[in-house]
């Protein structure tokens, strides 16, 4: 769903008023001019951006399941106005997400919530790597629209890469947000992780039940900042 903007229609005023006197065979002409008043109002709408991968874009299901589109029923339910813009592309890493970022950020969202780095786990990608592209994201944010509030997604990875480099990769979240001064979402996936009826075959992607949990855990931290 695509950010939207309402414009109200410009009202232009223009007065013209013309005096005419005339006495003792001499006609005088007085012209009194009012300057056009212009009033223009625009009002934009407020928008939360998720910007992700796969788990925000909504792989395997429709986009219309996937939580981003569940978090916009909630705010809508609630009379918000807001704006979901669902960034999420399948495959993406937090380099190519940071490549492809100032695409997003032609207008300010009022929250930014970043959703990345699971590929890169899965990948086996340096946590210093990672770590380095999350924080440029959220700075690259900031530096532009420093009113708008950010969102980091934390996440966890299955132990496939070592204990090391999962539990480095768990604790990363914590200190970005901590570093950058973000508010932290600590685990994505939480409860429904693990859970075969809550994700499709491939045990990574949530389902649509899964998505439901998500948003819930979402709603939690998004809520206050909005």
């Amino acid at each position: 769903m695509r950010k939207t903007k309402h414009y109200s229609i410009p009202i232009l005023i223009v007065c013209s008023l013309l005096m005419y006197h005339c006495g003792g065979g001499e006609s005088q002409k007085a012209e009194r001019d009012i300057q056009p008043q212009v009033k223009e109002e625009t009002r934009e709408t407020s928008s939360v951006l998720f910007f992700g991968n796969s788990l925000t874009a909504g792989f395997g299901i429709d986009e219309e399941d996937a939580y981003p589109a569940l978090i916009q029923e909630k705010i809508d339910s609630l009379g918000l106005d807001y704006d979901v813009i669902n960034g999420g592309l399948s495959g993406e890493t937090t380099a190519s997400g940071l490549n492809r970022l100032d695409w997003f950020l032609e207008e300010e969202p009022t929250v930014f919530v970043l959703e990345l780095g699971g590929n890169d786990g899965l990948r086996g990608i340096s946590v210093e790597e990672t770590r380095k592209n999350l924080k440029a994201m959220i700075q690259l944010v900031r530096e532009k629209y420093p009113n708008t509030k950010i969102l980091l997604a934390g996440m966890q990875i299955p132990p496939n890469m070592g204990a090391e480099y999962t539990e480095s990769f768990r604790f990363m979240y914590e200190e970005v947000a901590q570093e950058e001064q973000v508010e932290l979402i600590p685990f994505l996936l939480k409860g429904v992780a693990g859970d075969p009826d809550l994700n499709l075959p491939d045990g990574i992607h949530p389902t649509e039940e899964g998505h439901k949990i998500v948003a819930e855990t979402v709603w939690e931290y998004l809520y206050p900042l909005l």
